[in-house]
Formats: C-alpha cells, structure tokens, sequence
C-alpha cells in the first residue's frame, strides 16, 4: 500500500508562510519543498495579486488615465519655444528707376498723364494772377552709371537670419472638445468596470478550480478505500482457499479485484496532481511549488440549502457585461455628440513673441534684436466639409443601433444563465440527498455482504456488487456537492455583487 499511494502531506504553514516565501527566495537558495496548505481564502488572495490577466486589467486602468489627462490637458494653453536660423544662398534683387531702355517714364507714370493735364493749366493760371515768377524745372543731367544701376538692379537682405520666440494659444469655446472631455471619462470608467470584470472571472476559475482539486481528492479517497476492501477481501479469501473452504473461482477473482483497484488508485492520483496544476496555473503561482487544500467538499454540503437563492430576486444590475454595454452605449452618445458639435464655430485665444536679428558675419555680442509680437482671436466656422461630419453622425447611430440589439441578446442569453444555474443548483441539492441516502444503505448493505461472506453465507459476486454500489454512490455524492459549488461560482459571477461599494461603484480594493 505504501508504495502505491503516494500523497501530499499537509503542512500547517498557511498563507503568512506562502507570503514569505514568495518574498524571501533568491535563485540562489534552495527550493522550498514544504507543503503549504490553502484555504479557498488564501488562494483567491494570491490570485489577486499574483494572476497575470489582473495585473493587465490594472496597467490598463493606469493607460486610460494617462490617456483622460492628456484629454484634459487640451483645454490648458498650449505654449511652444521656437528658434530657427536661416542662411541666404542668393540674395533677392530688387530694381528701382526706369525700365530696360533707360527711360525715366513709363510704368504707372505714364498712366496719370492725360489726367495730370487740365490740373497743370488751372495752376499756371492762378500763378499768373499772383505775379508770381517761378523758374522752370531744371532736370538733373543722367549720368550713365545711375542708368546702369537701375537696369541692374540690385541685392537686398543679409546673409544670416535669426529668429527665436514664444507662442501660445488656448481654445475658448469649442464643443467637440468638451465633449471629448466628456468621453475620456467614459474610457476610464470602462477600463475600471473591465479590470472588474477579470478580477470576478479569475475568482470564478480560481474556485472552480479549488473544488475540482477536492473532487479529485474525494475520488483518490474512494478509490484507496476500494483498493484496500479489496486487499482485507483477498487476504480473506486467500485464508478460506487454503483450508478448503473457497474455490479457485473465488481466489483467481479476489486477486483480480485487487489488480483491477490498482489502476483506479494511479488515475486518482494524477487527477489529484492535475488539478493542483490547473489551480496553480489560475492562481498564477510557480507550478513547481508544493501546495495543498484545505478541507473536504463535505465542508460545503451543509450550507448548500441556505445559500441557495430565489431566482425572483437576481438582477442584472450589477452584472459586469451589461453594465459595460451601458458604458458603451454612453461612448457613442458621446460620440453622435462630437460628430454633431463639429458644425458649430470654435473660438480660441493666440499669442506670440519674438525676436528677430539678420547680419552678414557672427559676432552675436553686436546683433541688433528687433522683436515682434502680436496678441489675437481666431474664429472658424464650419461652412462645408463634404457632407462628413453628417455621414459621421449616420455612422454612429448605426453603431449605437447594432450595441442595442447586443445588449437585448446579451440579457436574454444571461437570464437563460441564471435560470440554468438556479436549476443545476437545485438538482444537485436533491441528487445530494438521494445520493447520501444511497450511501447510507449501500455502506450498510456493503457490511452485511462482507460479515456473511467470512462466514461463507455469501459469494464474492454478492460482496463486489455491494462494493459497487456503494463506490457509484459515494462518487456520485461527490459529484451533486462538486456540481452545486461549480454553478453557484458561476451565478454568483453572472449576479455581479463582488468589488461593489454601498454606492454600487467599483471598489478593486474591496
């Protein structure tokens, strides 16, 4: 037997030992290869802050409110530093005095003569009047270099620019903003209510898990209780061959029962170890450390008829999938309303500082800085954008339209969940007692058999129909507890209530 059964021993070193352990260990100590023995308590807490997709769920907790700050800083002013220097390739050049032929007329001049005329006449003829006497205009003679600059031209600026400034600008009336505002809030409220929603789902597989480790358990534990029956069985049928009160039929069959138990015990056995996997796995834990569960499924049996609830009384309120398609359906409302104040005018407030310097050398010590700087209002109204803004609107009324028909299935399908649990949880409360009932007798039933089987008034046949029977009904016992806590973990989920405040608001710390 000893080489057969191999368990795990409990140690009572509890949660403070795990704690200590996941803090104290360096990869260049030793393994720790005690035992550490979990209540469903200890291992939903690890659970908490060692399972990865919660740890997820509050990184992205933190992203959303960076990502709603940065919302908010839009309404602050946006100040900006600039520099720039430029240097001249090739300066402008700029022209001034007559045209190609040398020609001082010409151009706009020319254009004012014939009006220029009858007001020179009527000055001349007030001027006689006066006896006044005015020399004529004598003309500066041309001199040939004058002509030839101005057919040349020439180069205007410096070769080194520099500028470096200030400005700043903050919206003052801009709808669409404020109601991206709006929404940022509306993403951070999502984020939170989905780190909500991993935390119950991880609690939901971490108890389904632990039940399932002490369903293995019970199983190991009828299947050793079997495998010993039948050892006692054979040990006694073994006594009976040898004075000839047993025939060979009935020694070759208590050796088989016997061999046959074996395999039973190996299956147990994995099971066990299995389900100790699956529960350190979602529990997020080294899979190579000992651990242990506390307590027997017959620990839950006499709660179950207390907790179990009236299907009148579960809402769908606190759920966490419908309470994020109302999260949802408010993101689009905000968006209809982003797409819709789009069409109203935006006013916002600028400003600008600078100072400007442009020489032909870099003696910065000499510059001369000009500065410049201006203060302003900009209004933009939207006339016509290609009709986008109202296809935009159409969209999101459609989305707004397909998220209403999900969330009408989605409570449907949730209530066709909480009926199905409600009817598992009672099926298994009546197919407990029945199967208790049935152990009862088939435990007694099992005793007879084996009391008139030493004295030779029964047949091995009539012992292992009894052992049978009452190996199906203790199994099946096992099964009504394990399938009670399985689909009360589920509807406890789909209700809702875990990590809720007294105010109904998401409290992860709870």
């Amino acid at each position: 037997m000893a080489g057969l059964v191999v368990m795990l021993s409990p140690a009572m070193t509890g949660f403070c030992a795990w704690a200590q352990y996941k803090t104290g260990e360096t990869p260049a100590e030793p393994r720790d290869t005690s035992t550490v023995v979990l209540t469903l308590d200890d291992a939903l807490k690890i659970a908490l802050s060692e399972n990865v997709t919660v740890r997820v769920a509050d990184m992205e907790i933190t992203r959303t409110e960076y990502a709603r700050r940065g919302t908010y800083a839009s309404l602050l002013p946006q100040i900006n530093a600039t520099g720039s220097y430029q240097r001249t390739i090739k300066k402008q050049i700029m022209y001034m005095g007559g045209d190609d032929n040398g020609s001082s007329g010409g151009g706009m001049a020319s254009m004012f003569t014939g009006i220029m005329d009858p007001i020179n006449y009527y000055i001349q003829e007030i001027i006689k009047g006066t006896g006044l006497v005015i020399p004529p205009y004598q003309a500066p003679e041309k001199e040939e270099t004058t002509t030839q600059s101005s057919n040349e031209g020439f180069a205007v600026g410096r070769w080194n620019s520099f500028n470096g400034g200030v400005s700043a600008a903050m919206p003052l009336i801009n709808a669409t903003l404020w109601e991206s505002v709006r929404n940022a809030g509306t993403a951070c409220e999502l984020a939170v209510e989905k780190a909500r929603s991993s935390r119950m789902d991880m609690i939901a597989q971490v108890k389904q898990a632990y039940y399932n480790v002490l369903m293995a358990k019970e199983a190991f534990n009828v299947y050793k209780e079997v495998y010993e029956n039948a050892v006692n069985n054979f040990a006694q049928t073994e006594k009976r061959f040898q004075v000839r009160k047993a025939s060979e039929l009935e020694y070759v069959r208590a050796k088989a029962n016997v061999s046959q138990a074996v395999p039973n015990v190996y299956n147990g056995e994995s099971a066990v170890i299995l389900a100790l996997w699956q529960l350190k796995a979602v529990m997020g834990i080294d899979l190579d450390r000992n651990i242990d569960t506390a307590g027997s499924l017959e620990d839950y049996a006499a709660g179950m008829v207390e907790s179990l609830v009236d299907g009148e009384n579960t809402t769908l309120d606190y759920n966490t999938t419908m309470r994020q398609l109302g999260l949802q359906a408010e993101q689009l409302a905000h968006a209809i309303r982003m797409q819709t104040f789009a069409n109203l005018p935006t006013l916002s407030v600028n400003f600008s500082y600078s100072m400007n310097a442009m020489t032909n050398d870099f003696n910065f010590a000499e510059y001369k800085w000009t500065p410049y700087s201006f203060v302003g209002l900009t209004l933009s109204i939207p006339i016509f954008t290609g009709l986008k803004n109202l296809n935009s609107v159409r969209q999101a009324k459609v989305q707004k339209a397909e998220l209403d028909l999900q969330r009408e299935d989605t409570e449907r399908q949730l209530k066709i969940a909480i009926r199905q649990a409600l009817n598992t949880m009672q099926t298994s409360i009546k197919s407990y007692y029945s199967a208790q009932e049935a152990v009862d007798l088939a435990r007694k039933a099992y005793e007879i058999s084996e009391q008139s089987y030493q004295v030779g008034k029964s047949t091995l046949t009539d012992l292992n129909d009894a052992q049978l029977v009452l190996t199906q009904s203790r199994l099946a016992q096992c099964q009504a507890i394990n399938s009670f806590l399985v689909a009360k973990s589920g509807l406890e989920k789909i209700v809702g209530h875990d990590f809720l405040d007294e105010e109904d608001k998401v409290d992860l710390g709870k």
